[in-house]
C-alpha cells in the first residue's frame, strides 16, 4: 500500500467488524465510497463529519482502487 493508505486505512477486529476504517475512526471506507458515489463532493463530505480530512478521502479511493485491481472480473449471475 502506498504511505497515504498505511497512515489512513486501518484495520481493527474491534473496530466495525475489522473492516478498513479511516484513522481507527467508525468511518469505514465503503461509507466514504458510498458517499462520493451518492454524489456527495468531498466538501461535502468534510462538512458533515468534521473529524475527517481530505487525505482520509483519498486514501479511502486509493485503497479502492488497489482493491479493484484483478485480472480478470467474472460476472456474477442475477
Amino acid at each position: 500500500m502506498t504511505d497515504l493508505m498505511c497512515e489512513r486505512i486501518t484495520l481493527d477486529s474491534d473496530i466495525c467488524h475489522g473492516k478498513p476504517c479511516i484513522r481507527g475512526l467508525r468511518y469505514p471506507v465503503e461509507n466514504i465510497l458510498e458517499w462520493l458515489s451518492a454524489g456527495m463532493s468531498v466538501e461535502e463530505i468534510l462538512s458533515d463529519y468534521e473529524d475527517l480530512e481530505k487525505e482520509d478521502i483519498s486514501a479511502a479511493l486509493a485503497f479502492a482502487a488497489r482493491m479493484v485491481k484483478v485480472k480478470r472480473i467474472e460476472m456474477l449471475a442475477a
